[in-house]
């Protein structure tokens, strides 16, 4: 499997196609199509070189939320107004943006997988109290102690789980979009990655994953293999998970979890087939995936 250590800056990164044929010792996937990742703001010069020609990346699908893409602009020193309007001119022009901290060359796909209707749901389960201490938090723009008033409330009690299923019962027309993405040929190789990598990233491939119907042991595997793969930065986590809320739990990638998500799959929805169904990826949609993603068994 393709190790972080090859890469200077960049986190989490593998093949998953490469990891879980590996896994089962079979020919299940096609290799270097499917990849996932941490964050690559942060990539260096050869990174991004390596990702362009060596692992020859077309499509990036981005599941961060604004506030994450502003907090990485302002980290690395770039005004995000300016980015913001840079980015706007160019997808005007239907042209691939490369403003702030996109590498050149690449497409870009950003889809919020915990924004709109999730972020309603979440905010629904406040009590009314915390529902107007966090929009006066917002308007005021503490941002940060907004988040954290819905951490301690709704995320912390349902676990790495309930994020997951959460995202499954709310986030399903970001879901479908990424899946619209997968089912182009014209998009691969694509790397899917979020902030580290694990939780929104291991969602959407686990139901890639599950469409495929990859066993479950690898599934758990490649999963779970964040956790490892994290550890050079498991201390910055903590203090970030910790800052709104929530407990060391939120950095594991526990193998179970997998167990969890197609549990719930399958008690809500009957089976991952249907769910996608259920939030408009048609069976042709699905199709498409498994054609391209399946290797062809002889």
């Amino acid at each position: 499997m393709e190790k972080t250590d090859q890469f200077d800056h960049l986190l989490n990164f593998r093949d998953v196609g490469q990891t879980v044929n590996e896994r089962l010792e079979s020919h299940l996937l096609v290799a270097g199509l499917l990849f996932r990742s941490a964050r690559p703001d942060d990539t260096s010069t050869e990174d991004r070189r390596r990702l362009c020609h060596e692992f020859k990346i077309k499509t990036v699908i981005d599941l961060r939320t604004k506030s994450e893409h502003i907090k990485q602009l302002k980290l690395h020193g770039v005004d995000p107004a300016v980015a913001t309007m840079e980015e706007s001119k160019v997808a005007n022009n239907g042209a691939t943006v490369t403003a702030g901290l996109r590498i050149p060359g690449l497409e870009y796909r950003n889809i919020n997988l915990n924004g709109g209707a999730y972020e309603q749901a979440l905010f629904r389960r406040l009590s009314v109290w915390n529902q107007l201490k966090m929009l006066a938090m917002l308007f005021a723009g503490y941002r940060m102690e907004a988040i954290s008033i819905l951490a301690k409330e709704v995320l912390l009690p349902g676990g790495l789980t309930g994020l997951a299923v959460d995202s499954l019962d709310h986030a399903g027309n970001e879901i479908r979009q990424v899946f619209d993405i997968l089912a182009e040929p014209s998009s691969y190789p694509v790397l899917v990655h979020c902030t580290q990598g694990k939780d929104r990233t291991g969602l959407v491939v686990a139901l890639v994953l599950l469409l495929l119907q990859v066993q479950v042991d690898a599934i758990r595997h490649d999963y779970s293999s964040s956790e490892l793969e994290l550890l050079p930065e498991q201390d910055e986590r903590i203090k970030e998970i910790r800052e709104v809320g929530l407990t060391e739990d939120f950095i594991r990638a526990p193998p179970e979890w997998i167990d969890e998500v197609q549990d719930h799959i399958v008690q809500r929805y009957q089976s991952i087939s249907a769910y996608l169904a259920s939030i408009g990826v048609d069976r042709e949609t699905q199709q498409h995936v498994q054609n391209i993603l399946l290797a062809k068994q002889e």
